[in-house]
Parts: C-alpha cells; structure tokens; sequence
C-alpha cells in the first residue's frame, strides 16, 4: 500500500464515523415545522369538520383554515442536520416539548384533553357571540356515577325538585342541602330529544357530609341543537378561535371569509377572549402555502408573527371572537381592520 492511499483511507475514517454516528445516534431534540392545514367549512374523511345538526345552516364560500405545527421526535444526528439546513424547521430540545417528569402518553394525553376543552370553549363563545341565553349546563357526566344513564353532557338543567335554577349558584345552593341516599329530581333540556326530568339518587360525596351527583356543570349559553368538531389526531387549545368563527359563520347570513382564504389560530375561552399560541410562525409559513391571503394572529403573537411576514398575506390581529367577526366583515367589505 503506497502512501497516498494509506494517506486517503485515514482522511476517510472520520468522514466514514461521522457518517455512521449521524445514521444511529438519536439527538435529544424535537423539530417544530409547518403542519396540516384543515378548512373548518369544509370536510375531512368524508365530514363535515364542524357539523351542526337541529338548526339552519347558511351556506358558505372561502375557508377558514386551522393551522396545525408538526413535530418529529426521535432523530438521528443526520436527520436532524437534514431539517435544520432547510430552513423550514426549528429544533429545539426534547424536554421542551415532552418534560422529563412526563410519559410521552401522559403528553398526549393532555395535549387531546385541551383540544376537547377548546370545542367547548368554541362552542360557547359562539353561542355567546350569538346571543344565546345562559343555562346551568352539564358539560360531563361522571360513568360510573349517580347520573350516568339519566343526565347526558349539554344537558340544560332548569329546576330542582320543582324550584327553578337561573344559574350555579342557585343549582348548587340546592344540592348542597341534599345528603347521600336522598332522591332528587331535576327538570332539563336536552339537544338532540325533549325535555324531560331526571330521577336521581344521590352518592356519597368524596369531599363533604351533602349528596353526590357524579357531573360537572357550569353557567353556559344553551342552544336546541348540537355541534359537533370532527378532527381526530389533532392535540392542544389552538383550533378555539378558528372553530368559533366556523360555528358562527355558520349559523349567521353572509359569508364571514368573503369568498376569501382565510388562516389563523388562537385559544379561546367561553366568553370569547383569543389567548397566545405557539408555533405561529411556522402556522403562517403553512398558510401562506396553502393559498391563504389572511391569517387572524392573537394580539399576544403580533411582534412573533411580524418578525417572519409572508408575502403577500394579510396579518389581522385579534383579541375577542368579536374583533375577528368585525376584522372578517371588514375585509369582506374592504374597510379598515387591525393589523399587527
């Protein structure tokens, strides 16, 4: 063996280890990147992805997309380097996406958890946008429980043994005269059937001397009809604004997009507030990649989402259901609306 060849193999060997350790090595990091986009108007498998059934629904043009970050766990070395080097995703470390004291399951888990939580926050800001009246409503019934077979979620509750309730306060003053054994009986509403009264016996509190009902409820606007979110596989509190918009859109005449695409994201809570999200960057880059000329940005990202504009899209800053209806039927109309 010469020496340019003994020369050319030992240059080889780190390039020869390197290559191997990228191909093996898993990185501690996760890479955040633009994900699917989904039309609230629209469907997905084959439904309809806010779905209203027992009302007139207006028809409806344009869309309102939810915008969606992916995530890649376990990377090697070269994947890792792969993505970084096209720009489009960021990495950052794994303890910030998945905490070490956490199961990757107990992530998700709470991840879906706050996605269900964001329906039905979605669900009443627009019902509260739309004048609906207030109603102690159950939002989860407790199976195995007292309740359970008699007392669905949504159910408006409107008396107790013959008392009408306005609100909790009222309902809980009841109940908390009530001791286990006692049976009660409470006059409801409910969405998808009539009205009717329930028969309950009450259990054994697991935090005080009164009677248990095994629900959870809470002051809400009531509607005769159901709503209902078909989107699986999708985690986190994000999707509340945009979902809101869609139930309103919806319900109301005219057309909120204005024929237009219109992208955005932002939590929401019943009484309509749009909170901060993460990962709106990478929301806009994948919004503006799938033809949106608007993207609605909670107020708390407007300095994020101006830092990295997307040609040619429209950045409308938002901080109620109610400016966003406004900032939409502005656009609509080509007037004035916010801007980050």
């Amino acid at each position: 063996m010469n020496r340019r060849t003994l020369t050319l193999l030992v240059a080889l060997v780190p390039i020869l280890v390197f290559g191997v350790l990228a191909s093996v090595v898993v990185v501690p990091f996760v890479s955040l990147g633009p994900g699917p986009i989904f039309n609230t108007l629209g469907e997905v498998d084959g439904k309809e992805v806010v779905s209203i059934e027992g009302a007139d629904v207006y028809p409806t043009s344009g869309q309102l997309n939810m915008t969606t970050v992916s995530q890649r766990d376990g990377l090697t070395l070269g994947q890792a380097l792969v993505l970084w080097l096209s720009g489009r995703e960021q990495l950052v470390p794994r303890d910030f996406v998945y905490p070490p004291d956490k199961t990757r399951e107990e992530v998700n888990e709470a991840n879906t958890t706050d996605f269900r939580q964001s329906e039905r926050s979605a669900e009443y800001a627009a019902l509260l946008h739309m004048d609906y009246p207030m109603a102690v409503t159950v939002e989860n019934v407790n199976d195995p429980g007292p309740s359970a077979g008699k007392l669905q979620d949504g159910d408006a509750i409107d008396g107790v043994n013959g008392k009408p309730v306005a609100n909790l306060e009222e309902f809980q003053a009841l109940v908390k005269q009530t001791r286990p054994g006692d049976t009660i009986e409470l006059d409801y509403r409910r969405k998808d059937g009539p009205p009717g009264v329930a028969t309950i016996t009450m259990g054994e509190h697991p935090e005080g001397e009164q009677g248990y009902l095994g629900i959870g409820v809470l002051d809400a606007p009531w509607a005769p009809f159901s709503i209902d979110f078909n989107l699986a596989n999708v985690g986190g509190p994000s999707a509340g604004m945009i979902f809101s918009l869609a139930v309103v859109d919806k319900l109301t005449p005219g057309d909120l997009s204005g024929g237009e695409v219109v992208a955005g994201s932002g939590t929401i809570s019943g009484d309509g507030h749009v909170g901060g999200i993460g990962g709106i960057t990478h929301k806009m880059l994948a919004a503006r990649e799938s033809g949106a000329t608007v993207f609605l940005v909670p107020a708390d990202n407007c300095e994020e989402a101006k830092s990295a504009p997307q040609e040619g899209m429209e950045l409308i800053k938002v901080d109620t259901l109610a400016t966003a209806v406004d900032a939409l039927e502005a656009l609509s109309a080509d007037g004035e609306r916010p801007h980050c």
